[in-house]
């Protein structure tokens, strides 16, 4: 427990140093903040990993924990975990290193803030989509033969499932509410993996039609997150948009998203870097302060430099790393 309180006090101070300086009478005063979700949220080999949460793959670096510095909650709660869906709200999950327990069981009467990143993993979307298209690139390399692969009978089979996942996240709404009935709610989007034109085939090795196919379903996806957030008087956190120019194919520096291959001080492939984490904790605290929802260029001017700072940090501890990647070797995160 000294080593945990340890390396969590040092990640704090790192993120505190990337954070920007806020005003803090325009702060929304919250003090019981819990965070649901899945590996976009628990964000599993940004450094530094938080080597005692079970096989949820959390790192100190994730959004909620840099949201919760920046808010100065009395008290935070993080229960995201990797390859949770939206029955994991209210069932147990089973990881590597055990099980771990409903994520709504981490909500209380008094709980006052709520973020919720969940949905890529119903039914399997974003599982298939990633799993599936880069094996489908050789047959047409310049088409889209992924799209044309979950295309059964005319019917995209993929957005299908996006429309029975917005109404589970509708469900969690409800449940969240039930629990927590005084708490501000934030379902939280999906930031761009894919670009809106142009491709990456050594990063995103999909095929030149299918990149245009990614977008659209993480589209459809977060349309989806956004609607089911209506529909409960949540408040949707808009990541989508404001990520443009910070996909998977941006240079280094800039993109929010990691690639095909997994960087054991950076992240695990096709998940958040620390500067998506970055950038989903400034958007996400933009929108409960009213301010406009976009990056600054020298906001990820100090994203970029912390991030080399933690990955520096990161290699000089490569048994924490490696325990971290063993971990995740052997189950699929999301």
């Amino acid at each position: 427990m000294k080593l945990r309180r340890l390396v969590a006090a040092c990640a704090s101070l790192i993120l505190v140093a990337a954070l920007p300086v806020s005003n803090a009478s325009a702060e929304p005063a919250f003090h019981k903040y819990v965070a649901l979700g899945d590996s976009y949220t628990s964000a599993p080999l940004v450094p530094l990993p938080d080597l005692l949460s079970l096989g949820c793959a959390r790192s100190y670096s994730n959004y909620p924990k840099m949201l919760a510095t920046m808010l100065r909650v009395h008290q935070f709660t993080d229960v995201s975990c990797g390859g949770a869906d939206t029955t994991n709200m209210t069932q147990p999950q089973s990881t590597i290193l055990g099980t771990a327990a409903p994520q709504f069981d981490a909500l209380t009467p008094d709980t006052d803030l709520v973020t919720l990143g969940i949905g890529g993993n119903d039914f399997g979307v974003f599982g298939d989509i990633v799993g599936t298209c880069p094996g489908l690139r050789a047959s047409d390399p310049a088409g889209a033969p992924c799209k044309a692969h979950f295309t059964v009978d005319g019917v995209d089979t993929l957005r299908a499932k996006i429309a029975q996942t917005q109404t589970r996240i509708a469900i969690v709404v409800q449940g969240i509410r039930a629990r927590s009935p005084q708490a501000t709610v934030l379902l939280v989007g999906y930031p761009k993996i894919a670009p809106e034109q142009g491709t990456c085939p050594s990063i995103l090795p999909f095929a030149d039609g299918d990149y245009a196919y990614l977008y659209s379903i993480e589209q459809a996806l977060n349309t989806a997150i956004s609607a089911a957030a209506a529909a409960g008087g949540a408040t949707y956190v808009d990541t989508f948009g404001p990520s443009t120019g910070h996909d998977a194919c941006a240079p280094d520096g800039q993109a929010w998203i990691q690639g095909k291959d997994i960087n054991v001080l950076r992240a695990l492939n096709y998940h958040p870097r620390f500067e998506g984490q970055a950038g989903v904790a400034s958007l996400t605290f933009k929108t409960l302060t009213g301010a406009p929802a976009r990056v600054t260029a020298a906001e990820q001017s100090e994203w970029a430099a912390h991030a080399r700072v933690l990955a520096r940090q990161a290699a000089a501890s490569p048994q924490a790393v490696k325990a971290s990647l063993n971990r995740l070797r052997t189950s699929a995160q999301r």
